[in-house]
């Protein structure tokens, strides 16, 4: 087994100063650590009993893509505002500089659908609490939100409440 932690690393003052950025390109560039990591994380989408897969834009779409591979099921992108070409379902989000928009094709989600979103990193939650938001206006039943990394202490998981988060790797945002 090997300690996926071992393939993170830590960027002190990155994007800008005072934040601890988690690097994941050492372990995308390892490929026994990104197998390791992918089977695990389509071992927790299993759980969800989900019957989709939707990647967020775009680090999400590293890991949503071979999980719903692994699973055999549909993956769905989730993308920014206006790169997606048909009609589109679209929810905003809160950023500290702005107002930002998610966006999924509208014959992409199918009412009633259990489905699981998968991202990289859980901080605040506001990108994947948008999508939930997104896909449950779409008519889509969220069964979890799954992210390789979650930053306690920024209340990911609390602000996405009451579905349920999996994560593979926490750490501390003070942690080095």
């Amino acid at each position: 087994m090997i300690d996926l932690k071992n393939h993170i690393m830590m960027v002190p003052d990155y994007p800008k100063h005072g934040i601890r950025y988690r690097d994941i390109t050492p372990l995308l560039a390892h490929p026994p650590a990104f197998r390791q990591a992918i089977e695990q994380l389509a071992g927790l989408v299993q759980q969800t009993g989900a019957e989709a897969v939707f990647g967020v834009e775009s680090r999400g779409f590293l890991f949503a893509a071979p999980v719903a591979t692994q699973l055999g099921l549909p993956l769905i992108l989730v993308r920014k505002h206006g790169k997606l070409p048909r009609a589109t379902h679209k929810a905003s989000y809160e950023l500290e500089y702005g107002m930002d928009h998610m966006e999924v094709h509208c014959d992409d989600v199918q009412p009633g659908q259990r489905c699981v979103v998968i991202d990289d990193v859980l901080a605040t939650g506001g990108t994947a609490g948008a999508v939930i938001k997104l896909l449950e206006l779409a008519g889509a039943r969220v069964a979890g939100a799954v992210f390789l990394i979650e930053l306690l202490g920024l209340a990911g998981a609390v602000n996405l409440a009451p579905h349920s988060v999996y994560s593979l790797l926490q750490y501390d945002i003070n942690d080095s």
